[in-house]
């Protein structure tokens, strides 16, 4: 077969087409599916950064006022080592694929929303006896 014989390619219609090129050489931003109508791009980057980063890198548990209000009651007091615990924990059950867990520190015990980083409440020892922890997928013994 002679090189004249062969036809060039012709864009198929049920295939998408590779974005044009734009002055610099790169590929100018495609629109569709998977991208956010007139967000920058370093915001959407920036968001899926902070979302697919390590669990060390994310920020530090928070409390909910639920939580708070259950460690006055219950004359809970964290340090920072503590603090530190639950968040290794919550990073561990993350790496796991969790979403509510329950932390078991010391003689105590908390809930919580591993996606969203929130301590939903904190149980201490007498409080666990006769207790039922429900609507959690997995234990984690900090």
């Amino acid at each position: 077969m002679a090189m004249d014989d062969v036809l060039p390619l012709q864009p198929n219609p049920g295939i998408a087409q590779p974005a044009p090129l734009s002055g610099d050489g790169l590929k100018a931003p495609a629109s569709g599916p998977g991208t956010s109508s007139g967000e920058p791009f370093d915001v959407v980057l920036r968001e899926q950064l902070l979302q697919s980063a390590p669990p060390q890198e994310q920020a530090s548990v928070r409390f909910s006022t639920h939580a708070q209000q259950r460690l006055q009651q219950r004359d809970i007091t964290l340090g920072d080592e503590d603090v530190a615990k639950i968040n290794d924990a919550v990073n561990r059950a993350h790496e796991k694929g969790a979403k509510e867990s329950l932390i078991l520190l010391d003689d105590m015990a908390f809930v919580v929303s591993v996606k969203n980083r929130v301590v939903i409440t904190a149980v201490d020892q007498p409080s666990l006896k006769q207790n039922v922890f429900t609507n959690i997928d997995s234990v984690v013994i900090a």
